[in-house]
């Protein structure tokens, strides 16, 4: 009988995992770290920033609610457009934001993601729900500065770690099978109730 292979390296993941671009790990000078690492994915961060700001847009109080979350919550800033290489997140707020690369996740592994070393030693802490067997698309990150000064986050530069684990058995529901909400999404994607 195999053994199972809990946790995948690095030529598993890129023999395993489709991952759009794929890169190799290698040094970057000047630049925080991405790609393929011994027993993870280090991830990009894109261009594009949603940064929650605690007054909408509307007026009135704001009250985050995750079965009614508006875009009036959030400020757009496109790094690109901006023709910056970051964005800053006020003291004590959070920014969701895409990765680079696009997932597509077997039916037999799930994905863990952790923070950036670089990041959390800054008080900047990145979160992401897993992505379950046979999830497809690019992820929003949510990414909180727990600091009470602004944080430079760099667009195009490494934010986190995925972590690949293989069960030992094929799941018997995966996440395309209960068609969930944030499958195929193409970018940036605020909370939703379906």
């Amino acid at each position: 009988m195999e053994q199972p292979v809990p946790v995948l390296c690095d030529t598993q993941i890129e023999q395993l995992v489709e991952i759009k671009p794929f890169e190799r790990a290698i040094k970057r000078d000047g630049t925080i770290s991405y790609g393929v690492s011994s027993y993870g994915y280090d991830v990009r961060v894109g261009t594009v920033f949603k940064i929650f700001t605690p007054t909408p847009k509307t007026g009135g109080i704001a009250v985050v609610d995750p079965k009614a979350f508006t875009d009036d919550l959030m400020v757009t800033v496109d790094t690109e457009e901006m023709g910056t290489d970051h964005v800053i997140i006020p003291p004590n707020s959070f920014a969701l934001c895409e990765t680079i690369e696009y997932f597509d996740i077997p039916r037999d592994i799930l994905v863990l993601c952790v923070g950036k070393s670089t990041y959390a030693r800054c008080g900047l802490i990145v979160n992401v729900t897993p992505l379950e067997p046979e999830w497809r698309g690019k992820v929003t990150l949510e990414i909180s500065n727990t600091t009470p000064l602004p944080a430079k986050v760099y667009a195009n530069e490494g934010l986190a770690q995925f972590i690949f684990m293989k069960g030992d058995q094929v799941c018997a529901q995966s996440y395309a099978d209960k068609a969930g909400k944030y499958q195929d999404q193409g970018g940036l994607t605020l909370p939703r109730v379906d």
